[in-house]
């Protein structure tokens, strides 16, 4: 094990520019590397706070949500995420998926903030921007502090994750279930092991995500999944899509949200690096399809839709299924997340139950 910068507060030399200073990250503490995480730096703060506020004018079902990383080692080539290491200064190419900022002290802020007179119990959303069972999580260890504190506080939440390291808490998880309500969504874009490797390098493999739905499923949680994003001419083939939904039915998912893919700022540029690397013949129909925004031609989404349909209704899911929801929805939890009859935000009027929670 390598420690870097151990001091608190200290100048770190191994650190990108923004990072030297604990001016540059607020609270920064130190830099891990570890030959478990080869090529993978922590960037461990002290944070201020943990609950973040979501705008009721942002649409979202939620009205909070919690992100114990930023940076994710799942280096999907696709995530949306990917700008928002733009405003810590970084690359939102590799050192979004190497450089992992962690918030170590999570737990405990997140108890603090719990605790206020002022909390009102509203739905927070966990694994809507980074994943919070990305590997890091191994190490830390924060999501059990986490699902108790939200649980103790009777904090109805839901997470959403491609990782299966949530499998280690779904003891925790389906006793908090008895308390709070509690939602599960799973990511499973890919369901091509060839091009999953090469999309998603860090994540686990089509079958052990798979194995997790089960496993979610089996521990009596509901769990939504995200078919999402669909990538044009590489995952939105007729034999595909029907492997996929099959293989999701299968495995017990209580809901399925299909949404094209989204190129924001970040994440386009990295996505269509790679695509020119691995697809050259594919970049000038992105390009056309794309134009100047993040989202796809509305030909192609209305095409899909048709495409998505029978094949839904072949497996049993149309009932429980959302396609490419509207705009303000596409950035939170797949449909079928939550158990029937949960609140979102309180107050709100937000939509409950089975419907869409919206994504990652």
């Amino acid at each position: 094990m390598r420690w870097d910068g151990q001091t608190l507060q200290a100048r770190d030399e191994a650190a990108l520019p923004t990072l030297q200073m604990a001016s540059g990250i607020p609270g920064l503490v130190r830099t891990v590397t570890t030959p478990e995480f080869a090529g993978i730096r922590c960037r461990e703060v002290l944070a201020k706070s943990v609950l973040n506020k979501v705008p009721t004018a942002s649409g979202m079902p939620f009205g909070w949500t919690i992100n114990t990383f930023r940076g994710c080692s799942h280096a999907c080539v696709y995530c949306f995420a990917r700008g928002t290491h733009a405003y810590l200064d970084l690359d939102t190419g590799r050192d979004f998926d190497r450089e992992v900022v962690v918030k170590t002290n999570a737990v405990e802020v997140l108890r603090r903030e719990l605790a206020k007179p002022t909390w009102q119990r509203d739905h927070v959303a966990l694994g809507t921007n980074t994943d919070p069972y990305q590997r890091a999580e191994g190490r830390y260890g924060l999501m059990p502090g986490v699902v108790a504190a939200l649980t103790e506080y009777g904090t109805p939440f839901s997470i959403l994750t491609k990782g299966t390291l949530l499998r280690r808490d779904l003891p925790l998880l389906a006793e908090a279930a008895t308390r709070v309500p509690v939602g599960i969504g799973v990511s499973l874009a890919v369901h091509d092991d060839d091009l999953q490797g090469r999309l998603e390098p860090g994540t686990p493999s089509v079958a052990a995500r798979l194995a997790l739905i089960r496993a979610v499923r089996a521990a009596g949680l509901p769990c939504g999944v995200f078919l999402a994003p669909v990538l044009p001419a590489l995952t939105d083939s007729i034999a595909h899509l029907d492997l996929a939904l099959r293989s999701l039915a299968e495995a017990g998912a209580t809901g399925v949200t299909v949404v094209p893919l989204h190129l924001r700022p970040g994440t386009r540029e990295w996505f269509l690096t790679w695509l020119e690397r691995e697809h050259p013949e594919l970049v000038a129909r992105y390009r056309v399809m794309y134009g100047r925004g993040a989202y796809a031609s509305v030909e192609y989404r209305r095409w899909l839709r048709r495409r998505v349909r029978p094949l839904l209704a072949r497996y049993g899911l149309d009932s429980t299924a959302a396609i490419e929801p509207t705009r303000a929805q596409d950035d939170g939890f797949p449909s079928g997340s939550l158990p029937k009859g949960s609140a979102l935000r309180t107050g709100s009027r937000t939509s409950v139950g089975t419907e869409q929670l919206a994504m990652l």
